[in-house]
């Protein structure tokens, strides 16, 4: 059986940028980013499993955040030698995974709040900052049991988002979402039972831009604290009153930051064949 393709946008020329978007979103969540980076970069943007075009979690199994990496390979490829990857939430979690194993192939990272949150637990096991996602998993996946998939959905959009949040998404929005949220307990083993540890990411030799929101959940702002102390080239940078979806409610002023950093970078060389 042949590998699965991963649908994917792109954008532009120049050194490569990947970009990987969070749960119950799709590659579209970058388009601005892309239209903003692709004078000077070459942009490529994929659909994780389940969302968007992308090919279906496959039945039967468990899905680790490797096989995320896996499938995202043939852009990895596409974009060339030691691209940029640009993250969020449960990509950002993917993004550290394909770093860790393949350390020296990519040439810096922009993270917003990554889900890793089997940091947390192997920090201390619960209660701990954790326990609000776990809630909101728990809630959506009895809704998903009751058959009620909207319900599900706006367990987990008002858990990132705000209460009333799901309410306020545009109705032609809606049933996509709801029926990505369907992947919420998989989700959750996938983020909560990765077993690379946090002295991996001490080893890094990268620039990693870290970005967290003043509002955010304490799930992710404590991954992002571990991270904060441990990533031994980062630079962080908090958003005041944004919250965990900043790179979507608040896209203009992130992606600038973004662009920013990527600036900042040396300027990229090929190795010589």
């Amino acid at each position: 059986m042949s590998d699965p393709i991963p649908f994917f946008l792109e954008a532009g020329a120049g050194p490569g940028v990947v970009c990987l978007h969070s749960n119950a979103s799709t590659s579209a969540q970058w388009r601005t980013l892309m239209a903003l980076l692709a004078p000077r970069f070459h942009v490529l943007a994929p659909d994780s499993l389940g969302a968007g075009k992308s090919p279906p979690w496959p039945a039967g199994r468990d899905v680790r955040l490797r096989d995320e990496v896996a499938l995202v390979e043939p852009v990895l490829q596409r974009a060339g030698e030691r691209p940029v990857l640009v993250a969020h939430s449960y990509g950002a979690a993917v993004a550290l995974v394909a770093v860790a194993l393949y350390p020296g192939r990519f040439r810096a990272l922009a993270l917003f709040e990554p889900t890793l949150f089997a940091l947390l637990d192997a920090e201390s096991p619960p209660p701990n900052e954790a326990d609000g996602i776990r809630g909101a998993v728990a809630a959506a996946g009895a809704a998903l049991d009751r058959g009620d998939a909207d319900a599900a959905a706006g367990h987990f959009i008002d858990f990132w988002m705000g209460e009333g949040a799901w309410q306020r998404t545009p109705e032609a929005r809606r049933g996509p979402i709801a029926e990505s949220v369907r992947n919420v307990r998989g989700w959750a083993r996938a983020l909560t039972r990765e077993p690379t540890p946090l002295a991996t990411f001490a080893a890094l030799d990268l620039p990693v831009l870290l970005m967290t929101g003043t509002v955010s959940p304490a799930s992710s702002r404590g991954v992002a604290r571990l991270l904060a102390s441990t990533l031994p080239r980062v630079q962080t940078l908090e958003f005041d009153r944004v919250g965990h979806m900043g790179p979507i409610t608040h896209g203009a002023l992130v992606n600038e930051a973004i662009a920013q950093f990527l600036d900042t970078l040396p300027p990229h060389r090929e190795h010589a064949s």
